[in-house]
């Protein structure tokens, strides 16, 4: 297992949105689909914020949808099917042409060869994302944090990882994309932590919390498998 001045790793967790993939990916792709919906979506971005703030709660779901409900002026019935088929499974097929980032599924196929476990934490359900690029099948836990109840970067769903590891945090490195989501959520929760920046304005970023900063997945393997 790598060892340096991270400690001993023995898994390590991987974001989605943005970290296996590029977020521009995303949106060249669902914006039409936005621009149809758009006051929900602008109704469901201010209450993903006010999830985001909460610690945890095991009824994250219906809270959700209550929100919603509320903004949109209608039934808890009603708003559950908008989520359903704006959000959940709306947004399913745009995934199906996204393609990873380069080297990062064959970079986790190396890690559990060499005796990682693989971990997927994301804030959107993993089933989304169908086999998610053929990692699934390599995956030690597979985790939605809406699953866990809280978002990102609540303690709840970093927590909840690392107990379905079975691993002390502190022998865990999670990558991620968002310093406020990812960096923030797993150092709190007493994780290492690997930032994924943009390529080139990326490069000139700091961070008193990441223990990695990187932009390519040639460097995170270079650091983790020494090569």
């Amino acid at each position: 297992m790598f060892v340096d001045k991270l400690g001993e790793i023995k898994a390590i967790g991987f974001d989605i949105d943005g970290t296996l993939y590029r977020t521009w990916k995303l949106n060249i792709r669902v914006w039409p689909h936005v621009l149809c919906h758009l006051n929900f979506f602008l109704n469901y971005s201010k209450v993903r914020k006010i999830m985001h703030q909460t610690e945890g709660d095991s009824d994250f779901k219906n809270q959700q949808i209550r929100l919603m409900a509320e903004r949109l002026n209608k039934s808890v019935e009603e708003t559950e099917l908008l989520l359903q088929k704006n959000v959940y499974s709306g947004m399913k097929k745009h995934f199906t042409k996204i393609r990873p980032c380069n080297g990062v599924v064959q970079l986790i196929k190396d890690l559990k060869q060499a005796g990682y476990k693989i971990a997927i934490l994301s804030d959107f359900p993993p089933e989304q994302k169908g086999d998610i690029w053929g990692i699934r099948d390599l995956c030690d836990v597979i985790l939605g944090s809406e699953e866990a109840g809280a978002l990102k970067p609540a303690n709840l769903p970093f927590k909840t990882m690392a107990q379905k590891l079975d691993i002390p945090a502190e022998n865990i490195l999670y990558v991620g994309n968002s310093h406020k989501y990812d960096i923030d959520g797993s150092k709190a929760a007493g994780m290492k932590s690997a930032w994924l920046v943009l390529p080139l304005s990326g490069r000139f970023k700091k961070s008193d919390k990441a223990d990695i900063v990187f932009w390519s997945y040639k460097q995170l393997r270079k650091i983790l498998l020494k090569k």
